[in-house]
């Protein structure tokens, strides 16, 4: 991602509604999985550590944490959360079925060898280990805001699950995640499109897309909404949002 947009990245991930009530929202699915305290547990892209520090009071005790950003880990580290290191989340440097659980939360849009890096996050799991993904989804909705953070594709549900797929990792369980935000989401940028043609979108030194800070209030009313919507999340799916996830195991070898 552009530098100016990582800065206000961290500036804001730990209450920024969009931020926290993501991290609710993986933080439930993983309470859902009913994993052992001792499980091996990583994340892909853990920014400065906010989602590990949860796991970790929630009795998670080993829990380790990986990004390609060098001033994400030292704010990791500075934030007293142990760990943690920069890694390529397409060559990880861990041992074969290391992990009980992967997650990567808004991470495999950012690689350009997406086979790549599902076939390392495979290796790395347990038989029987599960990998928890978080992307952006509809390729319609590619905005300004794709481009400052260096996507490569946004995704439909049924090309994350084939992708996993190809990995050898069957789903699970798919789902559309915020819709809350979506109908506000696509009006706004399509009809950006509308008005602008079908060319790409134009970047100026310090854009950090559709990244802002909200005051108190708002943020606060943000994150009650879409954290109401987490709670349906642990009952049903949903058929629309502006993320999509996905929950895929690795097979047991004579299962």
């Amino acid at each position: 991602m552009d530098l100016s947009y990582e800065a206000k990245y961290h500036q804001l991930e730990e209450q920024h509604w969009w931020f926290a009530s993501r991290r609710d929202a993986v933080y439930d699915l993983v309470q859902g999985l009913r994993l052992s305290p001792q499980a091996a547990i990583l994340e892909i892209g853990c920014s400065g550590g906010p989602l590990m520090q949860r796991l970790r009071t929630a009795g998670y005790a080993d829990v380790t944490g990986i990004d390609v950003s060098g001033p994400a880990i030292e704010l990791a580290q500075a934030r007293g959360v142990p760990n943690v290191g920069v890694m390529d989340g397409a060559a990880l440097e861990f041992a074969d079925a290391r992990f009980d659980l992967v997650i990567a939360s808004d991470v495999l849009e950012h690689i350009e060898d997406e086979a790549q890096a599902l076939r390392e996050w495979a290796r790395v799991l347990r038989p029987g280990g599960q990998l928890l993904v978080f992307v952006p989804a509809h390729a319609y909705l590619w905005s300004a805001h794709d481009v400052v953070n260096h996507h490569f594709r946004r995704y439909s549900r049924q090309g994350l699950v084939r992708a996993l797929a190809g990995a050898g990792l069957p789903v699970r369980r798919s789902s559309f995640w915020n819709a809350a935000m979506y109908f506000p989401t696509a009006a706004l940028r399509l009809g950006k499109r509308l008005v602008q043609g079908p060319t790409a979108p134009e970047i100026k030194p310090g854009n950090t897309g559709d990244l802002h800070h909200f005051p108190g209030l708002a943020n606060r009313l943000l994150l009650a909404w879409v954290k109401a919507e987490n709670r349906l999340l642990r009952r049903l799916n949903l058929p629309l949002g502006v993320s999509v996830f996905a929950l895929a195991q690795k097979p047991v070898l004579g299962a």
